[in-house]
């Protein structure tokens, strides 16, 4: 695990921190909701891993990471970049103990936006491929949510704790990436009941059908028919959503699987 730094803006009011994985690219859903939450007050960690990047089709983004501390400390936002594997199951751990160190305090608000993301269907997905998808989108999900629920105290009465995972409802031609988004969906609802005690609500978004760099041109067409608003979902239609959750006003939303789509039919 390395780590990018950016100097910490000037002392203020206490922000609550966030901790949002997967933002490894800047055009990416992950970085639309860490700019979101910086914005509306809090200090935000995240994680990236470059390795996942430079294996897909759209490559690595150099530099990426230390660009998008920049903006949010621009934004007031202390930040921390932590570079992480998350296919290890130590990582979580050593996630939350750098970003409590780095930025003084508790998480109060965990999202989960991070992916294993190949296609492949029933007949072509290799043991390695699947394995690989469920130890990063579903294991690592529920490490760094048990994480968080050992860790995360809320005022007695209180509900400012904030879980949010990023799902999807693909299933032909992407099993592993499906089945264990499906594995996911179920762990952060779990989360709903389970630590409603420290004061956590938990939900799951299905941001739809939002144009990160992987979609071909045929795809995207075909997708902006299908859907009523004539166009795709961008990072900050799911990121505007995610802010109501972390929000005081958000807090009667729990235990709900929301679809952020725009309507598109499935």
């Amino acid at each position: 695990m390395t780590t990018s730094e950016q100097p910490s803006p000037t002392p203020g009011p206490v922000r609550p921190i966030a901790l949002i994985t997967g933002v490894g690219r800047s055009i990416g859903i992950g970085a639309g909701i860490a700019r979101r939450l910086a914005a509306s007050g809090w200090d935000v960690a995240f994680t990236y891993w470059t390795p996942y990047d430079r294996r897909m089709d759209w490559g690595a983004e150099p530099g990426a990471a230390e660009a998008i501390a920049k903006e949010l400390a621009e934004a007031g936002a202390r930040t921390a970049a932590i570079e992480a594997d998350l296919s290890g199951p130590d990582a979580p751990t050593r996630i939350f103990d750098e970003a409590e160190q780095r930025l003084g305090g508790t998480v109060t608000a965990l999202v989960l936006s991070h992916a294993e993301s190949v296609d492949s269907g029933l007949l072509d997905t290799t043991v390695e491929a699947f394995d690989r998808h469920f130890a990063v989108n579903s294991r690592a999900s529920w490490l760094l949510i048990r994480e968080y629920g050992l860790r995360f105290r809320s005022a007695p009465g209180t509900a400012t704790g904030r879980i949010v995972a990023l799902t999807s409802d693909h299933t032909v031609g992407n099993l592993p990436y499906g089945a264990s988004k499906g594995a996911l969906d179920r762990i952060t609802l779990a989360a709903a009941h389970e630590l409603a005690h420290l004061g956590v609500t938990a939900n799951v978004v299905n941001p739809g059908p939002v144009d990160t760099g992987w979609m071909n041109d045929e795809l995207r067409e075909t997708l902006v028919r299908g859907t009523p608003l004539g166009r795709l979902g961008t990072p900050q239609d799911t990121a505007h959503l995610v802010e109501f959750l972390c929000s005081p006003e958000g807090q009667w939303v729990n235990g709900q699987l929301l679809k952020s789509n725009g309507g598109a039919a499935s």
